[in-house]
């Protein structure tokens, strides 16, 4: 990682933040950014000459190093920073640009485009007209967004803004490779047809390639479960995919796997949390008994037991330990309560098998008389 060269027009001996950028930059910002805007002007103020690198920020403000450069192409489109990048992208220098200046520029350029002695008022944004979409299809089952397939001549007119091209550039330091057309169409549909921001689309990607999954079918499948459950804002994706992962860890830690689970086994983890509403709590001890008493990491055992939890209404692990000695007393009632068994004689004496005849001494005395007359 290169070292960058940080620079500033205006140094003074204390970190100052100007109110100016508290009423009109920090509301709009993502807290992350702030965050990093914040520690450039203390590390601007602190010397003239200040050299640190994308890792040494990263550490500084406990975050990732591509957080860090997502922050700062924030601060870079809105112009209060300028970055210098070397022939392999990498960022070699920034300049903290003096906001006064940036502010008056657009003053003037506002006033410039109004009528003398009225008040500006700034009108809500609107999206860009475009050439007119392909005919609609049919929608797919589950689909909540229609995906339309954009032409060159709309690709050229969605592309042609800065945050685009921001965008699109912050995607392909990601992918570690220029987009492909079907990238293209993918970031064009989640910008254009389903509302993402730039910001989300730049966490999508960064949290898709953490896992190692750069293929666009996944990156799609992500956005669309994060569209259908409300995500769009970066810090809800924050928020859902740092959930996600615990989930999912938990399950794995209580199984002893070292390996994302499947699809199958995601199914079963997504009915367990979202169907019936477990906690990690419960879902782990469901998986600890699996391993006792099979042995092994049987998912389709822990269903078993859990549906059996889901269909007594259990919440909590308290409520586990009633069930447990419920059964416990039922199957000692059970034992009391069943009839002695009868015993049976033994299948290898078969002369046990008739009744046994009493003899008396006037018996034994008759037939010792019957045997001495035979004998005669």
């Amino acid at each position: 990682m290169s070292t960058i060269k940080l620079n500033s027009n205006s140094v003074s001996e204390t970190t100052s933040i100007p109110n100016l950028f508290i009423d009109n930059f920090m509301p709009s910002a993502n807290g992350s950014y702030v965050k990093v805007y914040l520690y450039l002007l203390r590390c601007i103020n602190s010397t003239a000459d200040t050299r640190i690198t994308i890792s040494s920020v990263a550490d500084r403000l406990d975050d990732t190093e591509k957080d860090i450069i997502r922050a700062l192409c924030y601060w870079e489109r809105i112009n209060l920073i300028s970055l210098l990048r070397n022939t392999d992208n990498e960022i070699i220098s920034i300049t903290v640009n003096d906001i006064y200046a940036i502010s008056r520029e657009t003053d003037n350029m506002m006033e410039e485009t109004a009528p003398a002695d009225t008040f500006v008022f700034p009108e809500p944004q609107k999206k860009k007209e475009t050439a007119p979409l392909p005919e609609e299809k049919e929608p797919v089952p589950g689909q909540r967004f229609e995906k339309p397939t954009y032409s060159e001549t709309q690709i050229k007119q969605l592309t042609n803004t800065d945050e685009v091209k921001w965008l699109l550039n912050i995607i392909e330091i990601y992918l570690d490779r220029l987009i492909k057309p079907m990238d293209l169409q993918l970031i064009l549909y989640l910008y254009e047809s389903v509302g993402f921001s730039a910001e989300l689309i730049m966490y999508l990607y960064e949290y898709c390639v953490s896992k190692n999954k750069k293929n666009p079918s996944y990156i799609e499948a992500v956005a669309m479960s994060w569209a259908e459950e409300g995500i769009d804002t970066v810090e809800k994706a924050e928020a859902a995919t740092a959930l996600y992962n615990s989930n999912y860890n938990a399950v794995n830690k209580a199984f002893g796997l070292n390996r994302a689970p499947g699809q199958i086994e995601k199914q079963y983890i997504n009915k367990w949390l979202n169907k019936w509403g477990f906690s990690n709590e419960i879902i782990v001890e469901a998986c600890n008994r699996t391993i006792l008493q099979t042995q092994k990491p049987d998912f389709k055992y822990a269903d078993k037991i859990l549906e059996n939890w889901h269909k007594k209404s259990v919440k909590e692990l308290s409520e586990i330990a009633k069930l447990d000695e419920e059964h416990i007393k039922n199957a000692a009632s059970k034992a009391n309560n069943k009839p002695a068994a009868t015993a049976k004689p033994s299948p290898s004496n078969r002369f046990n098998a008739f009744p046994q005849r009493a003899y008396t001494e006037e018996d034994y005395s008759s037939m010792e008389q019957k045997l001495l007359h035979k004998q005669q």
